[in-house]
């Protein structure tokens, strides 16, 4: 028996993406997460084959969680899920180490064969998105490293525009007030960002928080 769990902050979705994991008799549900801390929570404790996460989660993204399963060395695939249609947001993926990707209005259609896919150990992407990725991730890639924030920058950016003082990015990350400063203010370097207001702005362009 497959073991699955599922991290949406709509009960709605995470509804939906269980009545289809429910149509193979050789599947189950282990676990529901409404947002991502829930989600690395639940698959430590249950020790699910395929973790199925929303990318804009409250608390961690989807990105975020599989980072920390990576790093926690949990033989876990992951499959992020988004509504939104974005190539940067499918490399931000493939350094997280996710592999496999699909859009939510996809889900109806490809969810099962995205989930065997990642079973047998192969990836399994958003047509459209790889297409763009191959084609241009050679071209831009001296560019988008560049760019790019850290996990952890990231991190303390998403909990930022949800409103969360240092005090408390630190007791969720288990960091130290004076490390989230620094990263807070790396972040903004990186940027060229001067305000607060800028880096929520930044987090709902990028898709870590919804407006």
């Amino acid at each position: 028996m497959k073991r699955i769990v599922i991290a949406d902050d709509h009960e709605v979705v995470r509804s939906g993406l269980r009545a289809i994991v429910q149509l193979r008799s050789d599947w189950i549900v282990c676990g529901e997460a409404c947002d991502g801390e829930q989600a690395l929570a639940m698959a430590v404790e249950t020790r699910p084959d395929i973790l199925i996460a929303d990318y804009s989660m409250p608390v961690m993204n989807g990105l975020e969680v599989s980072r920390r399963l990576g790093a926690m060395h949990m033989c876990v695939e992951v499959l992020i899920l988004t509504m939104h249609e974005s190539e940067e947001l499918l490399t931000e993926a493939i350094l997280a180490g996710v592999r496999g990707f699909l859009f939510k209005s996809d889900a109806k259609e490809h969810l099962l064969s995205a989930i065997d896919a990642l079973l047998e150990r192969r990836p399994y992407f958003t047509g459209v998105l790889l297409e763009k990725l191959l084609r241009n991730y050679q071209i831009n890639k001296q560019n988008r490293s560049s760019v790019l924030l850290t996990s952890r920058e990231q991190s303390v950016v998403q909990l930022i525009a949800e409103g969360h003082t240092n005090k408390s990015i630190g007791c969720i990350l288990k960091l130290s007030v004076k490390t989230v400063e620094t990263h807070r203010a790396a972040a903004m370097r990186k940027l060229g960002m001067s305000s607060t207001a800028e880096l929520v702005r930044y987090a709902i362009r990028k898709k870590l928080v919804e407006p």
